[in-house]
């Protein structure tokens, strides 16, 4: 695996990175960060094609399609933003920071959460209000949506919402008995993966209608110190969409790790970043990786690095093991 750290020239990213995703069908990465802007990094060409800034920090990014994006942000701003011409207007607001932002293109519907407990939906085509739940007994921590399935992580649960029916909600309680940090969908297994403040994982099934498809947890980034092991939040999950059941996690320590979830074995642990890994993306093939690496806002001080985003070409991977358990 060859890493390779992106160039942003005289304009760095200045602030904490909040997220990066790659396009749906190329090489373009989108990131977000607490500098207040989104930029549009096309991994082909090692160039930047896009930089527009708002006037508040940009918690979450997501795309709609290779020309337009989303943002939520720390103002309660909602956004889309053209990425040909670098424009952008408002959908609309939350009543506290926006934090959460997913696309549907099965329903061209835009869901967003906020501090103010409400997830609100959107018609992307009208940029009209469709529907909120403010039913939320606290903030939503992490969302995904996968198909018709939102997924919402709310202190040590799970909610899930059919898009079709906007109310119809489930709640399952993770394996884990404290705060979930981050939320994946597992692709294409009708399922998600969840990490907590405390370093576990744990992967949740709606359907366990056979063996391979039980739950389970297990504590995978566990990290010594001074003889004793101490916890190390996950703060992000991203699964391969090529390969079915491998998944890699970033900690606040630095450290990304790919996991197979069917032979439940470790792989391979990517070079320490010195600082947090913050956000995850694979590419529409699954050939590249990007790792986001900054300060995550959890940390007791700031370090001095400045926020990077490095690239790994993914190519053998070599083995390892760990074991699962509640």
């Amino acid at each position: 695996m060859n890493q390779t750290p992106l160039n942003f020239g005289r304009n760095p990213i200045r602030d904490s990175i909040s997220r990066i995703r790659f396009a749906p069908n190329t090489n373009n990465l989108l990131i977000s960060s607490w500098d207040s802007t989104l930029r549009l990094y096309n991994m082909d060409s090692s160039k930047l094609r896009v930089e527009a800034s708002i006037k508040a920090a940009i918690l979450d990014c997501c795309f709609e399609n290779e020309s337009a994006a989303f943002s939520a942000a720390s103002d309660g701003s909602v956004l889309r933003h053209d990425l040909l011409s670098g424009n952008h207007g408002q959908i609309g607001s939350h009543d506290d920071l926006a934090t959460c932002v997913e696309y549907s293109d099965e329903k061209s519907l835009l869901v967003t959460a906020g501090w103010d407990k409400k997830i609100k939906f959107w018609d992307a085509r009208s940029t009209s209000s469709v529907g909120c739940l403010n039913n939320l007994i606290e903030e939503a921590e992490s969302m995904s949506v996968s198909g018709f399935h939102l997924m919402i992580a709310v202190g040590t649960s799970v909610q899930t919402h059919d898009l079709r029916i906007l109310r119809s909600v489930q709640t399952k309680e993770s394996f884990m008995d404290v705060r979930i940090k981050c939320l994946s969908p597992i692709i294409d297994s009708a399922g998600f993966a969840v990490g907590s403040f405390d370093g576990r994982v744990a992967l949740e099934y709606f359907s366990q209608s056979n063996s391979g498809n039980r739950g389970y947890a297990f504590r995978c980034h566990p990290r010594g110190k001074e003889g004793r092991q101490h916890l190390v939040t996950v703060n992000d999950i991203i699964f391969n969409p090529a390969i079915s059941g491998i998944f890699v996690t970033g900690d606040n320590e630095g450290y990304a790790t790919a996991w197979d979830a069917r032979s439940k074995k470790r792989l391979f642990e990517l070079p320490r970043c010195s600082n947090s890994i913050v956000s995850l993306s694979y590419n529409h093939n699954g050939s590249l990786l990007a790792v986001a690496s900054s300060y995550s806002y959890q940390d007791a001080n700031a370090r001095d690095e400045m926020p990077q985003i490095f690239m790994h070409e993914m190519n053998d991977l070599p083995n390892g093991s760990f074991s699962a358990g509640r």
